[in-house]
């Protein structure tokens, strides 16, 4: 029960400072100076947050990882390194998603895991599922359901 506890508030604080950085980025531009302005102390604080928050949970999954055995060896091998790069694309991810669309951000965010997973022997496979995924998402939502993507 203490474990729950434990590893439940840096949870909560990742997905508070995950939405308090979403909804820092939807804050209205300013119509003097810098348009950006009023942005940057909320996306930075929400920022700090967040990597803060994602410490306190590796030093609490730490924590329990030295009790718990099963949890150790899950954060053995390759696995962190996986964690750290799917976490970190997908940040980017969100990062670059308006400013070069849907498709070509799905692409190269799916590209980039696969190859990183799968590596560079299975490159046809890996850039395959990565068009055609992405290309049938963009197909479905926007042709066929009428959901207009960036």
């Amino acid at each position: 029960m203490m474990k729950g506890i434990k590893l439940g508030v840096p949870i909560f604080l990742i997905v508070f400072s995950g939405l308090f950085l979403i909804s820092s980025l939807q804050l209205p531009k300013a119509n003097m100076g810098n348009p950006n302005a009023p942005l940057y102390f909320p996306a930075g604080l929400s920022i700090l947050m967040l990597l803060l928050s994602f410490v306190y949970l590796f030093q609490e999954l730490k924590h329990v990882a030295e009790e718990n055995k099963e949890l150790r060896q899950l954060f053995s091998g390759r696995t962190p390194k996986l964690l750290v790069t799917t976490l970190g694309s997908g940040v980017i991810y969100a990062l670059v998603f308006d400013q070069i669309g849907f498709l070509l951000s799905t692409i190269l965010f799916l590209g980039g895991l696969l190859f990183f997973i799968n590596g560079w022997k299975k490159w046809l496979i890996n850039c395959i599922v990565a068009v055609s995924f992405s290309f049938l998402t963009w197909y479905a939502f926007s042709q066929l359901l009428g959901v207009s993507l960036p």
